[in-house]
């Protein structure tokens, strides 16, 4: 399954992680475009110019890390597109010109499924996305968050509670399924 991550599934570290190391261990692959990795980075400046500086490193270690995963904007799909901001046509012009099976936003209202389905793409919040991957491949998941959840940890300095930081992450569905295969 190949899928469009959308800046703001990207903004959130811990989702970030959690949506790259899957994709790592090939459970999907990811897509993107300079533009969308450029939304992603230019708001954490509002976070100031360190956490900026963080995300332009981190934007060249993800496109190092999965150097297919970036398409070119695609100005001559984005023309015949319509979306209810027409600041995301481009998103969904990168899933067509990249032949990606859905995109994952939490931006629900921006992407309605009647639009992307004209042009058979779904779109997927990440919480469902990480879900269905845990369903079919519960210990690979449960490893990526795992580590995850450690170098969240060590970030600390202290113990976190995986319910809290995956609840943070905006996955409740994820954390209750994880913590119910846990127990």
């Amino acid at each position: 399954m190949r899928a469009v991550l959308d800046a703001c599934v990207l903004f959130p570290t811990v989702l970030r992680e959690i949506l790259a190391g899957v994709a790592a261990k090939g459970l999907y692959e990811p897509v993107w475009s300079e533009r969308i990795l450029r939304e992603w980075v230019l708001a954490t400046a509002k976070l100031g110019p360190v956490a900026q500086a963080e995300a332009e490193g981190k934007s060249l270690i993800l496109k190092a890390a999965f150097p297919r995963a970036v398409v070119r904007d695609r100005p001559d799909i984005e023309a015949r597109l319509f979306l209810p901001d027409a600041n995301d046509v481009h998103v969904l012009a990168v899933a067509i010109a990249s032949h990606a099976d859905g995109i994952v936003t939490f931006n629900a209202k921006d992407f309605p499924r009647n639009l992307l389905a004209e042009e058979g793409i779904v779109r997927r919040d990440p919480d469902g996305l990480l879900w269905e991957l845990w369903s079919h491949h519960p210990e690979v998941v449960a490893d990526v968050v795992l580590g995850v959840h450690a170098v969240a940890e060590r970030m600390a300095g202290q113990g976190l509670s995986l319910k809290a930081l995956l609840k943070r992450a905006q996955l409740p569905k994820l954390a209750k399924a994880m913590l119910a295969g846990a127990g």
